[in-house]
């Protein structure tokens, strides 16, 4: 199977800010085992290495491998708790009961700060790098469009957040919380300028770098968050526009290992499964022996632990005969298993007592229901699922959602019709086929009625891909629900999480320049 850049990391870099202890003139010393930032990232070599460590950060268990995802859809109503194995800081979250020591937002909060301390280490050494001009200006443009990928993360999940662009190398240099525009501005700024150096593809070896159409794609979703959107569209059409992607015709192969990279990809993680069942539980990445799987296939599995499994709200959204609608969506039976499913190639069935925990209540009927994105079991048995991190890749970003998200900006434009003309692209994907909007249960005359469409389409389209939580913050900020679809959810409180209490208690500057502490209502 092939494997791609991310797999062959390996870190010899700088992690941190050099701290000299400055008791005495004998103890000032550095020490020299380790290399320190004045003596490197002096040429393109080393450049690119404190590149790789990015990667190495972004694609660990603190963020995609296993803590990215469940922040993300413990946010969402995609998902319920798989019964009582779903872990105390897990089950806080996704019943709102988050504290501001949870542990697993927490990790997401330090690693999004990893990746950016260690993209602002490369960029703030690329003027002493004159030996390769185009690496140097690749890993600049790479390190840029991560540290704006870490700051979105951070600014929709906890809004005004500390900015820090320059290498912090002293404990007098915290930052206060910017503000949210202040995050978006830089956000914007650094996508801007990776979009006009990175390539539009990449040689086999090299395929997981972001390319100039995933930093359009960034900058269309960034500019939707932040209300902008004729800009987003802006940004969405040159994805369109650069004829590199299609809607692959198989609905699945977004999710199975043996297709990824197709021509619907635009960003994807990269993981690599070694065969020895190995994950790197300490989160960091950094290495070269560590593992790099995913935790995912593990986590939501319906033979493992099924800690999280979808909602009945996500599986009553898909149009069904038996409700009236005109054809069944073919996508439901490709997002999740039921009992009575084939998997392991077909070989065996799924039964109740496979999986663990709860069970889902569809149209009325009660019945157990797990995950199959990004799942696994499709060629594994029972006795190899009970435990295997996964070489699957985490897709971030595909072109079924640019097409969506052109949806939503063409509707909020005023462009009704090209807006439904998106949706049916969609849902005129060969395995998919769906009667085209509009339906008996989906009129699209008024720009209310596509905008009840499109929520429609996203859900089921790119249910448990981790992406309904910022659209719950963005409709919520333009009042689409009337009933909001987290159930917990309080005015004042809910809209973000709470700012870790160690950053708290480290950073002396986070209540001042105009903005509190912590979130309101923590």
């Amino acid at each position: 199977m092939k494997k791609h850049i991310s797999n062959r990391i390996t870190i010899a870099v700088v992690m941190a800010a050099v701290f000299t202890i400055a008791c005495n003139k004998d103890l000032d010393k550095t020490n020299p085992s380790y290399a320190t930032l004045d003596k490197y990232f002096k040429n393109s070599v080393e450049m690119q290495k404190g590149t790789n460590a990015i990667y190495s950060s972004f694609h660990a268990g603190n963020l995609v491998a296993r803590e990215w995802f469940f922040v993300e859809d413990l946010r969402s109503d995609d998902v319920a708790s798989g019964g009582g194995q779903l872990e105390l800081p897990r089950a806080q979250m996704l019943n709102g009961a988050t504290t501001s020591d949870n542990s697993v937002m927490n990790s997401v909060w330090r690693g999004l700060y990893t990746v950016i301390h260690r993209a602002n280490t490369v960029i703030g050494s690329a003027p002493d790098v004159t030996d390769n001009d185009a690496v140097r200006d690749q890993c600049v443009a790479e390190a840029k469009f991560f540290r704006a990928w870490a700051y979105f993360e951070l600014v929709s999940l906890w809004g005004p957040v500390p900015v820090y662009t320059t290498v912090v190398s002293g404990p007098d240099q915290f930052q206060a919380r910017a503000t949210e525009d202040a995050v978006y501005t830089q956000i914007i700024k650094d996508l801007t300028e990776a979009g006009g150096v990175l390539k539009a593809t990449y040689g086999t070896a090299d395929l997981g770098r972001p390319t100039s159409g995933a930093a359009n794609a960034m900058l269309g979703r960034v500019n939707m968050q932040k209300g902008d959107y004729a800009a987003a569209k802006a940004a969405l059409l040159k994805v369109t526009g650069a004829g590199l992607y299609r809607l692959v015709n198989n609905y699945s192969d977004n999710f199975l290992e043996e297709t990824e990279f197709n021509a619907e990809s635009i960003w994807e993680a990269v993981y690599f499964d070694r065969g020895d069942n190995s994950f790197d539980w300490n989160g960091t990445g950094d290495g070269s022996g560590t593992a790099q799987s995913t935790i995912r296939n593990q986590e939501y599995c319906p033979l493992a632990w099924r800690n999280l499994i979808p909602s009945d709200k996500y599986l009553n959204e898909f149009e069904n005969t038996a409700s009236g609608a005109a054809k069944t969506d073919p996508r439901y039976k490709e997002s999740v298993y039921e009992t009575g499913d084939k998997f392991n190639n077909d070989a065996d069935v799924l039964t109740d007592a496979m999986q663990n925990g709860n069970a889902s209540t569809v149209r009325g009927v009660t019945k157990k229901v797990s995950w199959r994105k990004f799942m696994l079991i499709y060629k594994q048995s029972v006795s190899t699922a009970s435990y295997h991190p996964g070489g699957n890749n985490q897709r971030i970003i595909r072109y079924a959602e640019v097409l969506l998200m052109l949806a939503e900006c063409e509707n909020e434009l005023g462009n009704t019709v090209a807006a439904v003309d998106y949706l049916n692209q969609v849902r005129d994907r060969p395995s998919v086929l769906m009667p085209h909007y509009p339906t008996a249960q989906f009129p699209v005359s008024s720009k209310d009625q596509v905008t009840k469409a499109l929520m429609h389409e996203k859900m089921v389209e790119l249910g448990g891909e981790e992406i309904r939580n910022r659209d719950i913050l963005r409709w919520r900020k333009k009042g689409y629900f009337t009933t909001d679809p987290i159930s917990y959810f309080r005015v004042n409180r809910d809209e973000l999480l709470p700012i870790p209490q160690q950053e708290i208690d480290n950073n002396p500057k986070l209540g001042s320049g105009g903005v509190d502490a912590q979130n309101p209502g923590y």
